[in-house]
């Protein structure tokens, strides 16, 4: 893994929450992004090398709503960036990690993710990044 990539945090109210942040680190969020496929929109705010993201529900059997429904709003993941996720994903498995989904899939904010389960890393769900690149 080469650095924290981001925090990601679930909220009810995206654009209450976009404003809520702001007034916190005294700058508005870079980007708003819709990933239809996991049912979430995103908000990020960069935070010196450092970014926190913001997911709010589309749909209501999406991931981020079971998460509120359970939990409530508050910390959902913890991403790290990787150079070769599908490396990290197979040495992350030897380890004898859960790994949520064996095929990286296409993210926010250019991104190919897969997440480890949180019962095998107390509690936490780690989300791996690796950047898309495009020519």
């Amino acid at each position: 893994m080469q650095k924290m990539e981001h925090i990601g945090i679930a909220v009810k109210n995206l654009e209450e929450s976009n404003t809520l942040f702001a007034k916190l680190f005294g700058k508005k969020h870079y980007k708003i992004e819709e990933v239809a496929s996991e049912g979430v929109k995103t908000s990020f705010f960069k935070i010196g090398t450092n970014k926190i993201e913001l997911l709010e529900a589309t749909k209501t059997d999406s991931p981020i709503a079971k998460f509120i429904e359970k939990k409530g709003e508050g910390v959902h993941h913890i991403a790290f960036a990787v150079a070769n996720i599908e490396k990290e994903i197979k040495r992350l498995k030897k380890e004898g990690f859960v790994v949520l989904n064996d095929v990286p899939k296409k993210g926010a904010d250019n991104k190919l993710v897969a997440f480890l389960h949180p019962k095998n890393t107390n509690g936490v769900l780690i989300e791996l990044c690796q950047e898309i690149y495009t020519k």
